[in-house]
Protein backbone atom coordinates (compact mmCIF):
# COMPACT_ATOMS: atom_id res chain seq x y z
CA UNK A 1 0.00 0.00 0.00
CA UNK A 2 2.39 2.41 1.25
CA UNK A 3 4.38 2.05 -2.61
CA UNK A 4 0.98 2.15 -4.42
CA UNK A 5 0.27 5.30 -2.57
CA UNK A 6 4.06 6.84 -3.15
CA UNK A 7 3.45 5.82 -6.92
CA UNK A 8 -0.14 7.86 -6.98
CA UNK A 9 1.26 10.78 -5.43
CA UNK A 10 4.50 10.79 -7.69
CA UNK A 11 1.75 10.16 -10.56
CA UNK A 12 0.10 13.70 -9.32
CA UNK A 13 3.12 15.61 -8.85
CA UNK A 14 4.34 14.77 -12.52
CA UNK A 15 0.55 15.45 -13.93
CA UNK A 16 0.61 18.57 -12.60
CA UNK A 17 4.59 19.63 -13.68
CA UNK A 18 3.44 18.81 -16.87
CA UNK A 19 0.33 21.24 -16.69
CA UNK A 20 2.52 24.36 -15.84
CA UNK A 21 4.91 23.23 -18.25
CA UNK A 22 2.06 23.59 -21.12
CA UNK A 23 0.68 26.89 -19.56
CA UNK A 24 4.42 28.20 -19.77
CA UNK A 25 4.71 27.68 -22.84
CA UNK A 26 1.42 28.84 -24.17
CA UNK A 27 1.93 32.12 -22.26
CA UNK A 28 4.59 32.79 -25.16
CA UNK A 29 2.09 32.58 -27.99
CA UNK A 30 -0.28 35.10 -26.49
CA UNK A 31 -0.60 38.20 -28.69
CA UNK A 32 -2.14 41.37 -26.49
CA UNK A 33 -5.16 42.39 -28.56
CA UNK A 34 -4.30 45.99 -30.23
CA UNK A 35 -6.96 48.60 -29.82
CA UNK A 36 -7.34 50.48 -32.83
CA UNK A 37 -6.98 54.24 -32.20
CA UNK A 38 -9.44 56.50 -33.70
CA UNK A 39 -8.58 60.03 -33.95
CA UNK A 40 -10.71 62.29 -32.20
CA UNK A 41 -10.39 65.13 -34.73
CA UNK A 42 -11.28 64.92 -38.21
CA UNK A 43 -8.35 67.07 -40.22
CA UNK A 44 -10.65 69.26 -42.20
CA UNK A 45 -10.39 72.71 -43.51
CA UNK A 46 -13.22 74.12 -41.75
CA UNK A 47 -14.47 76.84 -40.00
CA UNK A 48 -11.95 78.04 -37.02
CA UNK A 49 -11.71 75.88 -33.48
CA UNK A 50 -13.56 77.81 -30.59
CA UNK A 51 -11.60 77.94 -26.84
CA UNK A 52 -7.88 78.16 -25.90
CA UNK A 53 -7.23 74.50 -26.06
CA UNK A 54 -9.66 72.88 -29.22
CA UNK A 55 -7.47 71.66 -32.00
CA UNK A 56 -6.45 73.24 -34.88
CA UNK A 57 -7.88 71.73 -37.76
CA UNK A 58 -5.71 70.80 -40.87
CA UNK A 59 -6.58 70.35 -44.27
CA UNK A 60 -5.97 66.36 -45.36
CA UNK A 61 -4.11 67.41 -48.83
CA UNK A 62 -1.01 68.64 -46.07
CA UNK A 63 -1.11 65.70 -43.88
CA UNK A 64 1.71 62.91 -44.03
CA UNK A 65 0.71 59.61 -45.51
CA UNK A 66 0.86 57.12 -42.17
CA UNK A 67 2.22 54.21 -43.08
CA UNK A 68 0.75 52.48 -40.06
CA UNK A 69 -3.36 53.65 -39.97
CA UNK A 70 -3.73 52.27 -36.60
CA UNK A 71 -1.13 53.85 -35.03
CA UNK A 72 -1.80 57.05 -34.04
CA UNK A 73 -0.23 60.02 -36.11
CA UNK A 74 3.12 60.93 -34.70
CA UNK A 75 4.38 64.83 -34.46
CA UNK A 76 5.65 66.33 -37.87
CA UNK A 77 8.57 66.43 -38.82
CA UNK A 78 10.25 67.50 -42.28
CA UNK A 79 10.88 65.11 -44.69
CA UNK A 80 12.96 66.32 -47.08
CA UNK A 81 16.98 65.42 -46.98
CA UNK A 82 19.35 68.13 -46.39
CA UNK A 83 22.42 67.54 -49.26
CA UNK A 84 25.33 69.84 -49.98
CA UNK A 85 24.54 72.53 -52.74
CA UNK A 86 26.36 73.26 -55.69
CA UNK A 87 27.74 76.91 -55.55
CA UNK A 88 29.35 78.77 -58.10
CA UNK A 89 32.60 79.05 -56.72
CA UNK A 90 32.55 83.01 -57.25
CA UNK A 91 31.05 84.20 -54.19
CA UNK A 92 34.05 84.94 -51.84
CA UNK A 93 32.68 84.71 -48.30
CA UNK A 94 32.88 81.96 -45.61
CA UNK A 95 28.90 81.04 -45.10
CA UNK A 96 30.22 79.08 -41.83
CA UNK A 97 30.16 82.17 -40.65
CA UNK A 98 26.81 82.63 -41.21
CA UNK A 99 25.71 78.79 -39.96
CA UNK A 100 23.31 80.98 -37.69
CA UNK A 101 21.53 83.25 -39.81
CA UNK A 102 20.76 80.68 -42.32
CA UNK A 103 19.55 78.18 -40.90
CA UNK A 104 16.84 80.56 -39.14
CA UNK A 105 16.01 81.95 -42.23
CA UNK A 106 15.72 77.70 -44.18
CA UNK A 107 13.90 76.92 -40.73
CA UNK A 108 11.26 80.29 -41.21
CA UNK A 109 11.09 79.60 -45.22
CA UNK A 110 10.17 76.37 -44.91
CA UNK A 111 8.62 74.58 -48.03
CA UNK A 112 5.12 74.03 -47.45
CA UNK A 113 4.99 77.25 -44.97
CA UNK A 114 6.63 79.96 -46.40
CA UNK A 115 3.61 81.01 -48.90
CA UNK A 116 1.61 81.06 -45.95
CA UNK A 117 4.02 82.86 -43.66
CA UNK A 118 5.46 85.01 -45.99
CA UNK A 119 4.66 87.72 -45.60
CA UNK A 120 4.65 87.96 -41.65
CA UNK A 121 7.70 85.16 -41.04
CA UNK A 122 9.93 84.39 -43.88
CA UNK A 123 10.45 87.82 -46.02
CA UNK A 124 11.72 89.81 -43.09
CA UNK A 125 13.84 87.45 -41.60
CA UNK A 126 15.11 86.84 -45.59
CA UNK A 127 15.91 90.90 -45.78
CA UNK A 128 17.50 90.64 -42.37
CA UNK A 129 19.92 87.68 -43.84
CA UNK A 130 20.50 89.98 -46.85
CA UNK A 131 21.97 93.26 -44.82
CA UNK A 132 23.39 90.54 -42.64
CA UNK A 133 25.02 89.11 -45.36
CA UNK A 134 26.21 92.68 -46.96
CA UNK A 135 28.26 93.30 -44.00
CA UNK A 136 30.05 89.40 -44.05
CA UNK A 137 30.43 90.14 -47.48
CA UNK A 138 32.27 93.56 -47.39
CA UNK A 139 34.05 93.28 -44.04
CA UNK A 140 37.43 92.52 -44.88
CA UNK A 141 37.65 94.66 -47.80
CA UNK A 142 35.93 97.95 -46.47
CA UNK A 143 32.82 98.37 -48.76
CA UNK A 144 29.40 97.72 -47.36
CA UNK A 145 27.67 96.72 -50.47
CA UNK A 146 28.77 93.97 -53.52
CA UNK A 147 29.43 94.61 -57.14
CA UNK A 148 26.85 93.09 -59.45
CA UNK A 149 29.16 90.30 -60.67
CA UNK A 150 29.03 89.31 -56.82
CA UNK A 151 25.69 89.85 -56.29
CA UNK A 152 24.20 87.41 -59.06
CA UNK A 153 27.16 84.43 -57.86
CA UNK A 154 26.24 85.12 -53.84
CA UNK A 155 22.13 85.57 -54.34
CA UNK A 156 22.42 82.38 -56.34
CA UNK A 157 24.91 80.41 -53.55
CA UNK A 158 22.33 82.19 -50.87
CA UNK A 159 19.42 80.89 -52.14
CA UNK A 160 20.82 76.84 -53.18
CA UNK A 161 22.39 77.14 -49.08
CA UNK A 162 18.56 77.72 -48.28
CA UNK A 163 17.12 75.11 -50.52
CA UNK A 164 20.03 72.41 -49.43
CA UNK A 165 18.38 73.49 -45.70
CA UNK A 166 14.87 72.38 -46.64
CA UNK A 167 13.76 76.08 -47.65
CA UNK A 168 11.27 76.93 -50.31
CA UNK A 169 12.85 77.21 -54.09
CA UNK A 170 10.54 80.29 -54.66
CA UNK A 171 12.07 82.66 -52.20
CA UNK A 172 12.98 85.57 -55.05
CA UNK A 173 9.14 85.46 -55.95
CA UNK A 174 7.98 85.05 -52.96
CA UNK A 175 9.55 88.10 -51.24
CA UNK A 176 10.45 89.89 -54.53
CA UNK A 177 14.21 89.83 -54.35
CA UNK A 178 16.85 90.08 -56.72
CA UNK A 179 20.68 90.31 -56.75
CA UNK A 180 20.43 94.36 -56.91
CA UNK A 181 19.35 93.84 -53.22
CA UNK A 182 22.88 92.92 -52.59
CA UNK A 183 24.65 96.18 -54.62
CA UNK A 184 21.93 99.27 -53.38
CA UNK A 185 23.72 100.47 -56.61
CA UNK A 186 21.87 103.94 -56.40
CA UNK A 187 23.45 105.05 -52.87
CA UNK A 188 26.61 107.23 -53.62
CA UNK A 189 28.15 106.42 -50.62
CA UNK A 190 29.51 102.15 -50.36
CA UNK A 191 32.70 102.36 -48.26
CA UNK A 192 32.52 101.76 -44.86
CA UNK A 193 35.64 104.78 -44.61
CA UNK A 194 33.38 107.36 -46.50
CA UNK A 195 30.01 105.98 -44.31
CA UNK A 196 31.80 106.70 -41.11
CA UNK A 197 33.18 110.14 -42.51
CA UNK A 198 29.45 111.56 -43.35
CA UNK A 199 27.62 109.88 -40.34
CA UNK A 200 27.40 110.11 -36.70
CA UNK A 201 27.75 106.71 -35.77
CA UNK A 202 27.92 106.54 -32.19
CA UNK A 203 24.26 107.91 -32.95
CA UNK A 204 23.44 105.30 -34.88
CA UNK A 205 24.87 102.55 -32.87
CA UNK A 206 22.92 104.04 -29.42
CA UNK A 207 19.75 104.03 -31.13
CA UNK A 208 20.08 100.58 -32.63
CA UNK A 209 22.00 98.28 -30.60
CA UNK A 210 19.29 97.58 -28.33
CA UNK A 211 15.94 98.11 -30.27
CA UNK A 212 12.73 97.57 -27.88
CA UNK A 213 10.45 95.36 -29.42
CA UNK A 214 7.38 96.44 -27.27
CA UNK A 215 7.90 100.15 -27.86
CA UNK A 216 9.93 100.95 -31.36
CA UNK A 217 6.46 100.17 -33.33
CA UNK A 218 4.87 103.84 -31.38
CA UNK A 219 8.07 105.38 -30.12
CA UNK A 220 10.42 104.73 -32.68
CA UNK A 221 14.31 105.08 -31.77
CA UNK A 222 16.46 103.32 -34.45
CA UNK A 223 14.17 103.76 -37.37
CA UNK A 224 14.21 107.64 -37.18
CA UNK A 225 18.59 107.09 -36.90
CA UNK A 226 18.36 104.94 -39.64
CA UNK A 227 16.19 107.56 -42.00
CA UNK A 228 19.00 110.05 -40.83
CA UNK A 229 21.85 108.59 -42.08
CA UNK A 230 20.47 107.54 -44.89
CA UNK A 231 19.29 110.71 -45.79
CA UNK A 232 22.07 111.68 -45.11
CA UNK A 233 24.26 109.59 -47.49
CA UNK A 234 21.75 109.62 -50.43
CA UNK A 235 23.22 113.28 -50.97
CA UNK A 236 26.96 112.33 -50.63
CA UNK A 237 26.86 114.14 -47.00
CA UNK A 238 25.30 117.61 -48.49
CA UNK A 239 22.61 118.58 -46.82
CA UNK A 240 19.15 118.28 -49.14
CA UNK A 241 19.13 121.63 -50.18
CA UNK A 242 22.65 121.46 -52.03
CA UNK A 243 21.50 117.76 -53.69
CA UNK A 244 21.14 117.13 -57.42
CA UNK A 245 18.35 114.63 -56.30
CA UNK A 246 14.97 115.73 -55.48
CA UNK A 247 13.94 113.97 -52.22
CA UNK A 248 10.61 113.69 -52.99
CA UNK A 249 11.35 112.61 -56.34
CA UNK A 250 11.00 108.86 -57.47
CA UNK A 251 14.79 108.73 -57.91
CA UNK A 252 15.20 110.43 -54.58
CA UNK A 253 12.97 108.02 -53.09
CA UNK A 254 14.69 104.68 -54.51
CA UNK A 255 18.18 106.70 -53.24
CA UNK A 256 16.97 107.22 -49.91
CA UNK A 257 16.06 103.51 -50.06
CA UNK A 258 19.11 101.69 -50.91
CA UNK A 259 21.02 103.76 -48.58
CA UNK A 260 19.07 102.70 -45.74
CA UNK A 261 20.40 99.11 -46.60
CA UNK A 262 23.82 100.44 -46.63
CA UNK A 263 22.97 101.65 -43.24
CA UNK A 264 21.42 98.23 -42.30
CA UNK A 265 24.85 96.44 -43.77
CA UNK A 266 26.48 98.66 -41.20
CA UNK A 267 24.96 97.87 -38.51
CA UNK A 268 25.44 94.68 -39.79
CA UNK A 269 29.10 94.54 -39.28
CA UNK A 270 29.43 96.56 -35.84
CA UNK A 271 26.76 94.57 -34.04
CA UNK A 272 26.75 90.79 -33.77
CA UNK A 273 23.95 88.87 -35.75
CA UNK A 274 21.57 88.14 -33.28
CA UNK A 275 21.52 91.41 -32.39
CA UNK A 276 21.51 93.03 -35.66
CA UNK A 277 18.80 89.89 -37.15
CA UNK A 278 16.47 90.69 -34.04
CA UNK A 279 16.83 94.73 -34.78
CA UNK A 280 15.85 94.39 -38.10
CA UNK A 281 13.08 92.13 -37.75
CA UNK A 282 11.40 94.05 -35.16
CA UNK A 283 11.55 97.23 -37.90
CA UNK A 284 10.22 94.67 -40.72
CA UNK A 285 7.44 94.20 -37.79
CA UNK A 286 6.52 97.33 -37.28
CA UNK A 287 6.07 98.07 -41.27
CA UNK A 288 4.14 94.74 -41.55
CA UNK A 289 1.84 94.82 -38.69
CA UNK A 290 0.72 98.68 -40.58
CA UNK A 291 -1.31 97.16 -43.44
CA UNK A 292 -3.63 94.28 -44.27
CA UNK A 293 -1.88 92.06 -46.35
CA UNK A 294 -5.14 90.07 -47.25
CA UNK A 295 -6.99 90.76 -50.32
CA UNK A 296 -10.91 91.57 -50.22
CA UNK A 297 -12.25 91.67 -53.67
CA UNK A 298 -15.79 92.48 -54.90
CA UNK A 299 -18.01 92.54 -51.73
CA UNK A 300 -21.68 92.63 -53.35
CA UNK A 301 -22.76 89.74 -52.10
CA UNK A 302 -22.53 90.54 -48.43
CA UNK A 303 -23.99 94.01 -49.01
CA UNK A 304 -26.60 92.54 -50.56
CA UNK A 305 -27.47 90.23 -47.89
CA UNK A 306 -26.51 92.70 -45.09
CA UNK A 307 -28.05 95.81 -46.64
CA UNK A 308 -31.38 97.82 -45.75
CA UNK A 309 -34.60 95.72 -44.68
CA UNK A 310 -31.91 92.39 -44.66
CA UNK A 311 -32.41 89.38 -42.38
CA UNK A 312 -29.84 88.32 -39.51
CA UNK A 313 -29.71 84.62 -40.78
CA UNK A 314 -29.05 85.68 -44.71
CA UNK A 315 -27.03 88.60 -43.73
CA UNK A 316 -24.72 86.12 -41.33
CA UNK A 317 -24.45 83.61 -43.84
CA UNK A 318 -23.39 85.97 -46.67
CA UNK A 319 -21.00 87.34 -44.43
CA UNK A 320 -19.33 84.27 -42.84
CA UNK A 321 -18.89 82.85 -46.22
CA UNK A 322 -17.08 85.72 -47.34
CA UNK A 323 -14.95 86.05 -44.69
CA UNK A 324 -13.96 82.14 -44.75
CA UNK A 325 -12.76 82.38 -48.25
CA UNK A 326 -10.20 85.52 -47.17
CA UNK A 327 -9.25 83.39 -44.70
CA UNK A 328 -7.90 80.56 -46.41
CA UNK A 329 -4.97 82.96 -47.70
CA UNK A 330 -2.54 83.26 -45.20
CA UNK A 331 -1.41 83.51 -41.48
CA UNK A 332 -1.77 87.21 -40.46
CA UNK A 333 -0.47 88.72 -37.31
CA UNK A 334 -3.00 90.40 -34.31
CA UNK A 335 -2.53 93.75 -35.48
CA UNK A 336 -3.12 93.01 -39.01
CA UNK A 337 -6.20 91.13 -38.06
CA UNK A 338 -7.29 94.61 -36.36
CA UNK A 339 -6.37 96.39 -40.25
CA UNK A 340 -7.98 94.00 -42.33
CA UNK A 341 -11.60 94.07 -39.51
CA UNK A 342 -11.33 97.77 -40.13
CA UNK A 343 -10.32 98.08 -43.83
CA UNK A 344 -13.07 95.49 -44.88
CA UNK A 345 -15.90 97.03 -42.34
CA UNK A 346 -15.02 100.72 -44.14
CA UNK A 347 -15.31 98.98 -47.24
CA UNK A 348 -19.06 97.77 -46.57
CA UNK A 349 -20.05 101.05 -44.87
CA UNK A 350 -19.11 102.89 -47.89
CA UNK A 351 -21.36 100.15 -49.69
CA UNK A 352 -24.41 101.32 -47.67
CA UNK A 353 -23.68 98.70 -44.55
CA UNK A 354 -24.33 100.62 -41.63
CA UNK A 355 -25.18 98.35 -38.91
CA UNK A 356 -21.91 96.66 -37.01
CA UNK A 357 -22.38 93.19 -38.39
CA UNK A 358 -19.08 91.78 -37.04
CA UNK A 359 -20.97 91.93 -33.45
CA UNK A 360 -24.33 90.77 -35.15
CA UNK A 361 -22.66 87.53 -36.76
CA UNK A 362 -20.00 86.86 -34.16
CA UNK A 363 -17.38 87.52 -36.25
CA UNK A 364 -13.59 87.23 -34.55
CA UNK A 365 -10.33 88.83 -35.55
CA UNK A 366 -8.85 85.06 -35.65
CA UNK A 367 -11.34 84.66 -38.10
CA UNK A 368 -9.29 86.55 -40.48
CA UNK A 369 -6.62 84.39 -40.34
CA UNK A 370 -5.42 81.06 -41.79
CA UNK A 371 -7.35 78.26 -39.45
CA UNK A 372 -7.94 81.12 -36.95
CA UNK A 373 -4.10 81.19 -35.89
CA UNK A 374 -3.55 84.69 -35.19
CA UNK A 375 0.33 85.30 -35.44
CA UNK A 376 1.85 87.57 -32.86
CA UNK A 377 2.71 90.97 -33.57
CA UNK A 378 6.29 90.62 -32.47
CA UNK A 379 8.63 88.87 -34.34
CA UNK A 380 7.92 85.26 -34.77
CA UNK A 381 10.09 82.27 -36.13
CA UNK A 382 9.23 78.94 -37.15
CA UNK A 383 10.71 76.12 -35.06
CA UNK A 384 11.99 72.31 -35.04
CA UNK A 385 12.90 70.56 -32.41
CA UNK A 386 13.02 66.67 -31.94
CA UNK A 387 10.00 66.30 -29.93
CA UNK A 388 7.21 68.98 -31.12
CA UNK A 389 8.53 68.30 -34.51
CA UNK A 390 7.49 72.49 -36.79
CA UNK A 391 5.79 74.48 -34.69
CA UNK A 392 5.19 78.09 -34.42
CA UNK A 393 2.57 80.24 -31.97
CA UNK A 394 -0.75 81.31 -32.16
CA UNK A 395 -1.74 84.03 -30.68
CA UNK A 396 -4.81 85.55 -29.35
CA UNK A 397 -6.74 82.22 -29.50
CA UNK A 398 -9.57 83.01 -27.53
CA UNK A 399 -12.76 84.76 -29.23
CA UNK A 400 -12.07 88.80 -29.55
CA UNK A 401 -14.79 90.11 -31.65
CA UNK A 402 -13.55 91.96 -34.44
CA UNK A 403 -13.55 95.55 -34.36
CA UNK A 404 -16.44 97.63 -36.41
CA UNK A 405 -14.84 100.80 -37.66
CA UNK A 406 -16.48 104.16 -36.15
CA UNK A 407 -16.52 105.57 -39.64
CA UNK A 408 -15.94 104.77 -42.94
CA UNK A 409 -12.79 106.60 -43.08
CA UNK A 410 -9.45 104.21 -42.26
CA UNK A 411 -7.51 107.44 -41.25
CA UNK A 412 -9.40 107.14 -37.83
CA UNK A 413 -7.36 103.86 -37.22
CA UNK A 414 -4.31 104.35 -35.17
CA UNK A 415 -2.85 101.40 -33.44
CA UNK A 416 -0.29 103.48 -31.39
CA UNK A 417 -3.67 105.20 -30.02
CA UNK A 418 -3.97 104.46 -26.12
CA UNK A 419 -7.35 103.92 -25.92
CA UNK A 420 -6.36 100.87 -28.72
CA UNK A 421 -6.10 98.45 -26.41
CA UNK A 422 -7.50 94.66 -26.47
CA UNK A 423 -9.75 93.28 -23.44
CA UNK A 424 -7.76 91.16 -20.64
CA UNK A 425 -7.62 88.12 -21.06
CA UNK A 426 -8.36 85.65 -17.62
CA UNK A 427 -5.58 84.37 -15.69
CA UNK A 428 -5.39 80.40 -15.56
CA UNK A 429 -5.93 79.17 -11.60
CA UNK A 430 -3.21 76.48 -12.10
CA UNK A 431 -0.54 78.81 -13.67
CA UNK A 432 -0.60 81.54 -10.82
CA UNK A 433 0.14 84.92 -11.83
CA UNK A 434 2.24 84.43 -15.06
CA UNK A 435 -0.05 83.43 -17.16
CA UNK A 436 -2.91 85.37 -18.87
CA UNK A 437 -1.32 88.57 -17.83
CA UNK A 438 -3.70 92.18 -18.33
CA UNK A 439 -1.81 94.57 -20.16
CA UNK A 440 -2.26 97.90 -21.94
CA UNK A 441 -0.95 96.89 -25.55
CA UNK A 442 -1.49 95.67 -28.29
CA UNK A 443 -0.21 91.71 -28.84
CA UNK A 444 2.09 91.96 -25.58
CA UNK A 445 1.90 88.68 -22.63
CA UNK A 446 -0.80 86.96 -24.38
CA UNK A 447 -1.25 83.65 -23.75
CA UNK A 448 -0.01 81.37 -27.14
CA UNK A 449 -1.02 77.73 -27.98
CA UNK A 450 2.09 75.62 -29.64
CA UNK A 451 1.16 74.51 -32.60
CA UNK A 452 3.14 71.34 -32.81
CA UNK A 453 1.15 69.14 -35.59
CA UNK A 454 0.83 72.44 -37.72
CA UNK A 455 1.56 71.08 -41.07
CA UNK A 456 3.79 68.67 -42.76
CA UNK A 457 7.01 69.08 -44.45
Amino acid sequence: MERGSGSCFHGIVCHWLVLVLIWLCGCQHVLSQQTTLKPKDKFLLSDPPIGLFDPIEISPSVLPHNTNPVEPLSPMYPNYTSYDPVLTGKCHVNFSDLSFIMDKTASDCSVPLAPLVADVICCPQVSSLMDIFQAAYGGGNNTLVLNQASANACFSDIMSILASKGANTNIPELCTLRPSNLTDASCPVKDISSFERMVNVSKLLDACSSVDPLKECCRPVCQPAIVEAAVHISSGGASMFGSTTIPGSAAGINTVSDCKGVVHSYLSMKLSSEVANTAFRVLSGCKVNKVCPLEFDDPSSVVKACGKASSRPSCCTALQSYIATRQKQIFVTNLQAINCATMFGSMLQKAGVGNDIYGLCDIDLKDFSLQGCLLRSLPTDIVFDNVTGISFTCDLSDNIVAPWPSSSSLQSLSLCAPEMSLPALPVSPLSGSSAGISRTGIGILLPVVLLTTTISL
